[in-house]
């Protein structure tokens, strides 16, 4: 398990899904607040993901060119801005169009019309 996450599984906690994971929430609304595609949450999340790794090393002594606890961490951040890009541009297709999309689950819309 330590060769995965890292050294100890309160660091990974505290700063991977915590501190790291709530930037990456942040990174992929802002994303999507700016209307950018999807796509460029990935080279994002590449960085916060080696930011954590320096993080990691820096505060707490792990070794800083492990590649599977990186590679972890770019997974975990990439998820959590996945998420908070799609929930953010759910908000915003159906706040920005109210008569063209209406609200479909929590990450969702569908369009309205004569037939739906």
């Amino acid at each position: 398990m330590n060769a995965v996450l890292g050294e100890s599984i309160g660091v990974f906690i505290g700063l991977t899904l915590v501190l790291t994971g709530g930037c990456a929430f942040l990174m992929g609304q802002a994303i999507a607040n700016t209307w950018r595609p999807w796509w460029q949450l990935v080279p994002y999340s590449i960085l916060l993901g080696a930011t954590n790794r320096f993080l990691s090393f820096a505060l707490f002594g792990e070794p800083l060119l492990a590649v599977v606890p990186y590679i972890v961490a770019v997974a975990v951040v990439l998820g959590f801005a996945g998420f908070g890009f799609r929930l953010t541009l759910a908000d915003l297709m159906v706040h920005q169009y109210p008569w063209l999309y209406r609200r479909h689950g929590l990450l969702g819309w569908r369009a309205t019309g004569p037939d739906t």
